[in-house]
């Protein structure tokens, strides 16, 4: 159920980045110290007892939440980055995207079989970056994968959930 608090602070704008486009903004919720207290809680609330050992924070918007998320949760951060940004060996997942191809990366290090990893980001709108993201967890061969979003545009793009794979849960704070 979409909590008022964050629908009521949540920014919307029209025709950004393209004509057509009604972008949600959730720099807006994370600069109101009450909205990042409820998206905490809530986020706790749904795993707390999964067993999460590590967090994938998405680059970038998905790095605020998995930070919060994992100090309540007593897990580990792994950052999902751009190629280039992590300083060791890393480990690559390239995806299509709507003008071409994409590639994510994360420590070769950062995770292992005994790990139950969620994997988070701010908005779920095609799926083909957290997709790619699970895929590249996925080689780490963890016990489980979850995944998470603040935002769901689930009545834009009907059938997002459809390309993860059926093990994985998919959660959404707010859907619209």
């Amino acid at each position: 159920m979409n909590n008022q608090l964050l629908v009521d602070n949540l920014r919307c704008i029209q025709d950004w980045p393209i004509k057509g486009v009604n972008f949600r903004d959730v720099t807006t919720l994370f600069k109101n110290a009450e909205c990042l207290k409820v998206i905490t809680e809530e986020m706790y609330n749904m795993y707390k007892d999964k067993g999460v050992t590590k967090i994938v924070g998405i680059e970038s918007r998905g790095f605020v939440m998995s930070s919060a998320i994992a100090l309540k949760l007593n897990a580990g951060i792994v950052l999902c980055r751009k190629p280039g940004k992590l300083p060791c060996e890393t480990v690559q997942e390239s995806y299509a995207k709507e003008y071409g191809i994409d590639t994510i990366e994360i420590h070769k290090d950062a995770i292992n079989e005994e790990d139950v990893v969620l994997l988070h980001d701010d908005l779920l709108a095609t799926g083909g970056t957290m997709k790619a993201a699970c895929d590249l967890v996925r080689k780490f061969n963890p016990k489980k994968i979850y995944c998470n979003f603040i935002i769901e545009l689930n009545e834009e793009f009907p059938n997002s959930r459809d390309i993860f794979d059926k093990d994985v849960e998919i959660t959404s704070l707010l859907k619209f």
